[in-house]
């Protein structure tokens, strides 16, 4: 996992993005969790699917907007977890340790929603549209991504 790490790519098409979450989640180890960030359309449910496969999801994944929560069985279970809907200060929130697997891997849609309770080496990947099939994939430590929208004063970091 470590070399995806500093890593940008850019993908051309939503096969291309899911097949560069499926390199990730080949790499994934017990414990991860991985935050993902991007404006609505980016491609981050695309991505996830791609990661679960490289899991050895078998299911078809799909995105947990509606339930928050959506889990998985494979070769190490998957927490799809999606913030969208949530406001700050929901309860929710408060418990996401309870979510974050010791035995697999926790993926978090909307991450920047909760960025500040996000484990800082948790695997930040910042997608950006970049043209109608276009993205531009950006993964580094969450605490990295912070310090960067620090750096830049604030939230456009996560845009």
């Amino acid at each position: 996992m470590a070399r995806f790490l500093g890593e940008v790519h850019f993908t051309i098409s939503p096969r291309s993005t899911e097949a560069l979450g499926e390199e990730l989640g080949v790499e994934l180890t017990p414990g991860t969790v991985v935050a993902l960030v991007g404006e609505l359309g980016a491609g981050k449910t695309v991505f996830i699917k791609g990661l679960a496969r490289g899991l050895g999801v078998e299911q078809e994944v799909v995105s947990p907007s509606f339930q928050i929560a959506r889990f998985y069985r494979a070769r190490m279970p998957l927490c799809h977890l999606d913030f969208y809907r949530l406001k700050a200060g929901d309860e929710f929130v408060f418990g996401l340790e309870e979510y974050l697997l010791d035995d697999g891997v926790t993926v978090i849609e909307w991450a920047d929603r909760i960025s500040t309770i996000i484990p800082g080496d948790a695997v930040a990947v910042r997608i950006t549209i970049q043209g109608e099939m276009e993205r531009r994939i950006e993964l580094l430590l969450w605490e990295e991504m912070l310090r960067k929208a620090e750096e830049v004063g604030g939230e456009q970091c996560f845009e």
